[in-house]
């Protein structure tokens, strides 16, 4: 949130603001997943796990390469905080700061979810959305960021004066992630990541760039759905704010569980292998 400016406007202000915005990351030449072969498989496939993630707690499950996964609102409103690891070497994880340079802010339909560097691969691409529709509202807002991090019981420490919060979202993936793996806390804990918040309505303020959250427009029977690129760990937490439509890490938001379906297709997805690790060859210029 940037101060009341102090310095001077020079002359040419308004000129030095005039210039026109540029990409960051042109992407037509970035390889663009075939959803139409993705989505030629979805007609036939077989549910293979089904598990509940408690209301203000967080679980994990496992999705093999070539299977889809789907996240899933079963009772009320509830946004999710999702961790994705490689179920074989948990360093290597969703990396939501390149996703979003890549993809944007928020994610849907056809966009592909990326690793941290040095694997910086495609690890999931979204193949399903049911809340696709919503868009951009007028605040600026969407569904499913990858710009907020997760609700944590630090930033909680800091803002409440000394407050202690077990159940934010960054404690329940750390619970969840110790208890799959048999690592104890402090270990696991490095290990959690920025998240994907799925079904979260956010955005940033156009005055103050201060992220902002408000009401989720998921309904009981919305899901969010991606296709594993690689075998994956999946942790989510059903975040403690709800909705989000007045505040996380709470005690009184009503919270509801979530549901996520693994499902095994008949077939694979025409031309589709799982993608090797980035090719870059890590000299560094030496």
């Amino acid at each position: 949130m940037k101060p009341q400016a102090i310095t001077p406007a020079p002359r040419d202000a308004a000129a030095r603001k005039a210039v026109a915005p540029v990409i960051c990351y042109p992407v037509e030449t970035l390889p663009r997943p075939d959803l139409a072969a993705y989505r030629a498989v979805r007609d036939d496939l077989e549910l293979v796990d089904r598990v509940t993630v408690p209301a203000r707690d967080a679980a994990c499950w496992l999705v093999p390469a070539g299977h889809f996964c789907r996240i899933l609102c079963s009772e009320g409103p509830q946004v999710g905080d999702l961790n994705l690891f490689n179920a074989h070497d948990f360093r290597e994880r969703l990396y939501t700061g390149k996703t979003r340079a890549l993809n944007g802010t928020h994610v849907g339909l056809g966009d592909q979810l990326f690793s941290n560097m040095p694997y910086l691969r495609p690890i999931a691409t979204i193949t399903h959305d049911t809340l696709d529709w919503y868009g951009f509202d007028e605040f600026g807002g969407s569904v499913h960021d990858v710009i907020g991090t997760r609700c944590d019981p630090y930033t909680h420490n800091l803002l409440s004066h000394g407050g202690q919060y077990h159940y934010c979202c960054h404690s329940n993936l750390t619970r969840a992630f110790a208890k799959h793996t048999g690592k104890g806390l402090a270990e696991a804990e490095p290990y959690i990541h920025d998240v994907l918040n799925v079904f979260m309505c956010t955005g940033f303020t156009r005055q103050t760039g201060q992220y902002f959250m408000k009401a989720s427009p998921v309904r009981p029977g919305d899901y969010l759905e991606f296709f594993a690129e690689i075998d994956l760990l999946g942790c989510m937490s059903a975040c403690p704010g709800g909705d989000c439509s007045s505040e996380h890490s709470s005690d009184a938001a009503a919270c509801y569980p979530l549901e996520v379906e693994v499902y095994r297709p008949v077939r694979q997805p025409q031309g589709w292998a799982s993608p090797a690790p980035n090719g870059y060859d890590r000299t560094h210029g030496l």
